[in-house]
């Protein structure tokens, strides 16, 4: 059929033998769904704006992949941004941004949708675009053009991206990818306009379209009015959310890459949300409140993945996995189908107060995997004051552990520049790495220490203030108070036992602003494109100088976004979204922060965060 005509096909793959890494982009992998799509059919191009090998390790992906491909009545096929080599090769050629599966312009798919995990890929997504030939800007796109949406968790706060994007959906896609494909069925060929389109996605719930609100701004550059602007639709955007995992779609036959990926294993996800109620982590409050998938169901999906797949790993996927309520009864379960296969089980996301010797001798039955702990903060003052709710000796007890369980060394999470952070808590990370290395060396009994040597590998990153979460009034240190303090503590690490990483902070300033920011960053987005910003997760490509320049050419200054301290009546970007956790609630534990009280996880005691509503009563019993 002409509309499409995969003539770009034969251009685009002599292309291949010229990049470096050409199974990113031939497709056809074992587990990969090829339909021969009809008039009749709703097509979606699922677009992960990073990599193949990065967009192949997301879960999320996979699910919604595989689910729409179900249906008789759709396809879906994946698209990736191609790496540098193969976007020159296709721009110099006049190839067009193509799917993985067809080779068919994404252009010429129904609607167009990307995942949005970083903010660091929105460059990427403007590119992306324009590599498609989809105009950029939502308001320029005719009933000629795809509708461009985007899912995932920055879909919350996401109006940096408002001028380019047709709707947002807010949620779990589960619950609402197909009623989208529905609600489009009926609309095409129905004579009405694009307008008539979006207004009937508005009322499925979960649903974000930014051409329906204004936005009016103080002189200040704080926002005046946020409200919508027709009749029918909500002040706020109430996420959709699955209650009931047993009774989602779980994909048990997965797409296989040719090429390593980043997580190169089946992902079992064994829950939703998380009890803990760290005060930085934005996850543990859009997901909330905690939603478990049964022992049986994952036992029975894990099989029918080793059956389909061949892998030789199994990641058990959550944001705290040792709170699973039968973790060991499903690891038992897990063990007696991996281990004669020799595939091994890996549990990532582990915490320091619930980790045991037992929990250690089960997951190194096949071989020993990374241990990676996070006590966030070198202090028992600042780790109150972030909610950790855990202690030294938690972490000492979980070192020693490992220690004598055969681990010659560990890696260990820090964040600089949390909100009340001194120098003396800076000073407390390297004091508490030095205090874990004496521990692996007494744990290690005298027989044994000869050949052997511990050490640890200390890691930290630089707080950015999320949305919906306690912090999100929080100013982010400046960029060169991030560099004293990650210099300063570097200057106190005095073991050679312990390696010692740091993030980029001129990346952190920007994750902050574009996770703070208003739909005038969108303009920035486009300069930015222009001046060749794209892949900014990666140091190959970020170049900070050209992100000055955006902001510079723009006349915006990103330390308004960044490093200013919020006022709690002042209204907020994100204020559209409405996550269940209510802003009493986070208001609440800002204050408890500067108190440095914490508060109980959720199965200790409900804290009226909100996130009951959806479970129609407490979410614990």
């Amino acid at each position: 059929m002409k509309k499409y005509s995969d003539k770009y096909k034969s251009k685009y793959e002599s292309c291949l033998s010229r990049v470096e890494k050409p199974a990113r982009y031939i497709g056809n992998e074992f587990g990969s769904v090829h339909k021969d799509i009809t008039d009749d059919m709703v097509t979606f191009a699922f677009c992960f704006p990073d990599v193949y090998e990065v967009g192949m390790s997301h879960l999320g992906m996979k699910i919604l992949y595989h689910m729409m491909n179900e249906r008789s009545d759709s396809v879906c096929e994946r698209v990736f941004a191609p790496w540098d080599d193969m976007e020159k090769e296709m721009r110099s050629a006049g190839i067009p941004l193509l799917t993985m599966e067809s080779c068919l312009p994404v252009r010429s798919f129904d609607i167009v949708g990307f995942t949005l995990q970083y903010e660091m890929s929105y460059s990427n997504i403007v590119n992306m675009l324009d590599l498609a030939e989809i105009p950029l800007m939502a308001a320029d796109r005719t009933e000629d053009d795809p509708f461009v949406c985007c899912g995932g968790p920055c879909a919350y706060h996401a109006e940096p991206l408002s001028d380019f994007v047709d709707f947002f959906i807010l949620g779990e896609g589960e619950d609402v990818n197909n009623e989208i494909l529905d609600v489009y069925k009926q609309w095409r060929g129905s004579g009405k306009d694009r307008d008539e389109f979006l207004m009937s996605l508005v009322a499925l719930g979960g649903i974000y379209v930014p051409k329906f609100y204004d936005v009016e701004f103080n002189a200040d550059n704080t926002i005046k009015r946020f409200e919508p602007n027709r009749a029918g639709i909500p002040k706020t955007v109430k996420k959709r959310i699955i209650m009931d995992l047993d009774k989602t779609f779980i994909p048990k036959q997965l797409v296989v890459p040719f090429t390593e990926t980043v997580h190169d294993r089946i992902m079992l996800e064994i829950f939703r949300g998380c009890i803990r109620g760290c005060r930085f982590c934005q996850a543990g409050y859009i997901y909330r409140p905690v939603r478990e998938r049964s022992t049986d169901t994952l036992l029975d999906t894990a099989a029918a993945c080793i059956a389909n797949t061949g892998y030789e790993e199994m990641s058990l996927s959550s944001l705290s996995t040792s709170d699973y309520t039968n973790l060991n009864e499903l690891i038992d379960g897990l063990l007696d189908m991996t281990v004669d296969k020799r595939i091994n089980l890996s549990l990532p996301s582990l915490r320091v107060d619930n980790f045991s010797m037992e929990l250690l001798e089960k997951v190194q039955k096949v071989k020993k995997s990374g241990l990676t702990f996070a006590p966030e903060a070198g202090t028992q003052r600042l780790r109150d004051v972030i909610n950790k709710n855990v202690t030294e000796d938690d972490l000492i007890r979980t070192s020693g552990i490992a220690f004598r369980g055969g681990y010659n060394r560990i890696k260990l999470y820090f964040m600089l520049g949390l909100p009340t952070e001194t120098y003396d808590d800076v000073r407390g990370i390297a004091e508490l790495g030095k205090k874990v290395i004496d521990e692996g060396f007494f744990s290690i009994p005298p027989e044994d220490r000869k050949g052997r040597s511990v050490s640890i590998t200390l890691s930290t990153s630089f707080f950015v203030p999320k949305p919906f979460t306690p912090f999100q009034w929080e100013p982010q240190d400046k960029i060169s108070e991030m560099e004293n303090k990650a210099a300063f503590l570097k200057k106190n690490i005095n073991s050679k036992k312990i390696v010692y990483n740091w993030h980029n902070s001129d990346i952190s300033l920007l994750e902050a602003v574009f996770a703070k920011g208003d739909r005038r960053l969108s303009k920035v987005l486009v300069t930015a494109h222009e001046l060749g910003c794209k892949f900014d997760g990666w140091s190959d490509f970020f170049d900070f100088d050209k992100w000055l320049e955006a902001f510079r050419i723009n006349n915006i200054d990103p330390e308004f976004y960044a490093n200013r301290r919020i006022p709690y009546d002042e209204i907020l970007p994100w204020d559209y979204a409405d996550i269940g956790v209510s802003k009493e609630f986070l208001m609440r534990e800002h204050k408890r922060a500067y108190e440095e009280k914490t508060t109980p996880d959720c199965r200790s005691a409900c804290s009226a965060c909100g996130a009951a509503e959806f479970s129609g009563g407490v979410c614990f019993e």
